[in-house]
């Protein structure tokens, strides 16, 4: 079969980008093709031996830095700019860029691996959190109308949606009006077996993924202070969100900002930590928390989006029910009375395995 994998843009990196690189690794014959990438990202730096194809974008200077957002507007000619009709197969990587819905030819089968409906486009938190600025919102709710007329319609295109998560799949349904089969995203992490009989647990708490708005962070570091409990954080602001720097300013000492580290530091990172903190309100999945219990470390995950679906609440982490620092400091504080069985959290987390994933891809694009 002639495959061609499509992915919304190659930029920053995170769970998305994790699925692309498997993608990679089952289909590697097959390009990339993308609305436009930077050199020097961790992605497309991870894609070694890709053959990438960027759209016409790629061109306009600043695009991929600073003018993506505000004109996406032109999500329509950057992927009616692509011609697949010579494709036996399509696979969409699909999040907020409307990445669906291409130009194919009649016997070309689209697979549309939807991460989430785009989160902008139906009134989730996004990194910036763009509806606090009048200005921005009336922008966004003008070009909003034009491009959920412009999504519905590229989605009825796609022959077979996989959802990433039950939460996912329930968005798929509401807001396409479409079936879909889950898959649950590939979770591997490198020497894990060796990490997790050597290290320790420390005293600390550990959250990791992009800095951006609609992760929690505010929270976090607000426990950290009240409750004088150690906070590493492991990621670098991405997109637009302005926060960081007062987010970085107003912490206490005994929060740690750790940047990039490499996979294997990671792993040292998610073994050694007291629990692993989950804090959006609505994730579409979540890799990182799965990858913590991979380690055999336990999480503390707000009850919402995706979390429900890989936390089992007292075997492989807590749940907290009100989205408040109150409930949140409630439910570090019941945590550490508490004892957690590391063969049951990594059982768990084998369940959303890398292999297990390959399979169901496979099966689902060879039938």
């Amino acid at each position: 079969m002639k495959i061609a994998i499509v992915h919304d843009y190659i930029k920053e990196y995170g769970g998305a980008e994790r699925v692309l690189e498997v993608l990679h690794e089952i289909y590697p014959d097959a390009p990339i093709y993308t609305a436009f990438y930077k050199e020097d990202s961790t992605t497309y730096k991870r894609l070694k031996g890709a053959k990438i194809v960027p759209s016409w974008v790629q061109n306009i200077p600043f695009f991929a830095d600073k003018l993506h957002s505000p004109l996406r507007f032109l999500t329509p000619l950057i992927w009616g700019s692509f011609d697949f009709s010579d494709y036996d197969v399509i696979i969409g990587s699909a999040s907020w860029y409307i990445t669906k819905g291409f130009k194919k030819g009649s016997n070309t089968k689209e697979i549309c691996y939807c991460h989430t409906p785009p989160r902008w486009l139906y009134g989730y938190k996004t990194s910036i959190e763009w509806q606090k600025y009048w200005p921005i919102k009336l922008y966004g709710m003008i070009i909003g109308h034009f491009m959920r007329l412009y999504d519905f319609k590229m989605a009825q295109k796609v022959d077979v949606f996989i959802a990433n998560s039950k939460e996912t799949q329930e968005r798929i349904k509401k807001f396409y009006r479409r079936e879909s089969k889950v898959i649950y995203p590939p979770v591997s992490l490198p020497r894990t077996n060796n990490q997790q009989s050597t290290n320790k647990k420390e005293d600390y708490y550990l959250v990791v993924g992009r800095i951006v708005g609609s992760k929690g962070l505010d929270l976090a570091v607000q426990m950290a202070s009240k409750l004088n409990k150690k906070l590493k954080i492991v990621g670098i602001p991405a997109g637009y969100y302005t926060g960081y720097k007062t987010l970085s300013k107003n912490t206490s000492k005994n929060v740690e900002f750790l940047g990039y580290v490499s996979d294997e530091e990671l792993v040292r990172l998610y073994a050694s930590a007291k629990a692993f903190l989950a804090l959006a309100e609505d994730e579409d999945f979540g890799i990182t928390p799965v990858e913590s219990m991979l380690c055999g470390t336990p999480v503390i995950a707000y009850y919402g989006g995706g979390y429900k679906e890989s936390v089992i609440d007292g075997k492989t982490g807590l749940f907290f029910k009100n989205y408040t620092l109150d409930s949140l400091n409630q439910a570090i504080l019941k945590f550490e009375k508490m004892k957690f069985d590391k063969k049951i959290i990594q059982n768990q987390a084998k369940k959303f395995s890398k292999e297990n994933f390959i399979k169901s891809i496979q099966l689902t694009i060879e039938n």
